[in-house]
Formats: C-alpha cells, sequence, structure tokens
C-alpha cells in the first residue's frame, strides 16, 4: 500500500535530503586512488553521525536476506552494480576505475535514499559516456512526474535513453518508495509504458534509481549474496535521487 506524506514529513525529508547530499558529496570528493572502500564507509558514518542522523542501511535486513547489510553505504566498482558491501574485503580504488556510492539516511524518523557514480582518477571515454548517459536517464525520468500521470511515465522516459544508447537496464533492479521505510510500495521500474502503474498524485515520495550496464542488462548475485554483478563483467553506473510530488509539482530531495 502507498503511504503518501505531509507537508510536515516532507519537511523533515527535506532536511534530511540536505544532510544526505552532502555526504554523498565527501565521499565523491574521497574518491582518489589508494582510498580504501572501506574508508569510504567509515566517513559516510562519521559524516552521518555528526549530523546526528543514523545510517539507513546499516544492519537492513529485507524479506528475503539471509543475514542483515553490514555497512553504512553501499560502494559499487565497476562491474557491481548496487549493494557493494566495502568493509568485508580490502578493496582500494584504483586509477579509472567508477564507484557507485548509494546511501541512505534516517532524519528524525524519516528516511531518503541517494545515489551517484562518480569517477577515480581519469576516466575512459566509454566510462565517462556511460556516466553522462545514466545521470541524463535520472533528469528525464524526474521530468517525466506529472500530477494525474502515472509511475510507468517514469520508467518509460529512463528507458528510452538506454535504448537509444545501447545500454542494458540492470534486470530485477528499481526504484521505490521511502520515506517512513527504506523500500516502501510502490516500485518505480526503469522500463514502462506511459499511462500504467499507480497514479502519481501529491503526499507522493519515491526514489527513482536508473541503472545502466555497458553490456546487457543481466545480473548475477556475487558469493556474499547481496552484491549485483553485471553477468557479463562489464560496468554499470548508477544514480538515485528521493523526490516528492507536492501540490506545485514535483521537488528533489536529495
Amino acid at each position: 500500500m502507498i503511504k503518501l506524506k505531509t507537508e510536515k514529513d516532507i519537511e523533515i525529508l527535506r532536511e534530511g535530503g540536505k544532510h544526505l547530499a552532502f555526504v554523498l558529496n565527501a565521499l565523491k570528493k574521497a574518491s582518489k586512488p589508494g582510498v580504501t572502500t572501506k574508508e569510504l564507509d567509515d566517513l559516510a558514518l562519521k559524516l552521518t553521525k555528526d549530523f546526528g542522523d543514523k545510517p539507513a542501511f546499516l544492519n537492513y535486513k529485507p524479506y528475503g536476506a539471509d543475514r542483515p547489510f553490514p555497512a553504512s553505504a553501499c560502494i559499487s566498482i565497476n562491474n557491481e552494480i548496487v549493494h557493494g558491501i566495502p568493509n568485508e574485503s580490502i578493496k582500494i580504488l584504483k586509477e579509472g576505475d567508477i564507484v557507485s556510492l548509494d546511501m541512505g539516511l534516517i532524519h528524525k524518523g524519516l528516511f531518503v535514499d541517494s545515489a551517484i557514480t562518480v569517477p577515480v582518477g581519469r576516466i575512459d571515454e566509454d566510462a565517462k559516456r556511460l556516466l553522462k548517459v545514466t545521470k541524463q536517464s535520472l533528469d528525464a525520468g524526474i521530468k517525466a512526474i506529472k500530477i494525474g500521470g502515472h509511475i510507468g511515465d517514469i520508467g518509460c522516459a529512463i528507458a528510452k535513453f538506454a535504448y537509444k544508447n545501447k545500454y542494458g537496464i540492470a534486470e530485477g533492479l528499481c526504484g521505490h518508495g521511502v520515506g517512513f521505510a527504506v523500500h516502501e510500495d510502490p516500485y518505480v521500474p526503469n522500463e514502462g509504458m506511459r499511462g500504467e502503474g499507480p497514479e502519481i498524485v501529491p503526499g507522493l515520495v519515491i526514489a527513482i534509481e536508473p541503472m545502466f550496464n555497458e553490456g546487457t542488462g543481466q545480473t548475477k548475485i556475487a558469493k556474499d549474496n547481496w552484491t549485483y554483478l553485471t553477468k557479463d563483467g562489464k560496468r554499470s553506473a548508477h544514480f538515485e535521487h528521493t523526490v516528492a510530488v507536492t501540490k506545485d509539482g514535483v521537488e528533489i530531495l536529495t
């Protein structure tokens, strides 16, 4: 069931979104060759606590998972699509890597969620293009949100960028409602038909998160039972914003 948010809820989410944007920007600046993903995760936890907030992913156990997520941030490198665990093995960022920084934050009891994919040092032109197009698809998905429209409008707008640029859309992964929990209804797929799905109304708060692969959209799960990988080993990019629908339109909260 979709749980709509009040103006007061959105005000709190707006505050939390600013905090999360600050944390992700700090992680972006810190993502340099020689830095470990655990160092990034430690920084994420410290900055979150400095705000008086809590990391939403730490010890989160969704339905079907065999164990809670053991870190504050999901940090996924190159062919890791999402849910990369930063603190269970030593992963050192290298020149030319692309790294997805995905994090949720709890502010005054309410949840926001956001992600960016960033270059580590100099990256090749194909990687630059992958990041650019995936980010553009997120912007297009947000622009497709209109009161009285439908969730399918968002996926339709996102998918056009994948089809046009011959990227795979990561299978089995999508956006979602957010606010009172890490994941809520509705699902927000990265493919869809205009006019299909739940209606877009004021009070709706959703996380939109396109994930594009250089190769096919096929995925597999790593041995840690959390990390999603591209099945063909090619790179993936991920961008995400939490957005709120108000009577005045759509607002990016993160």
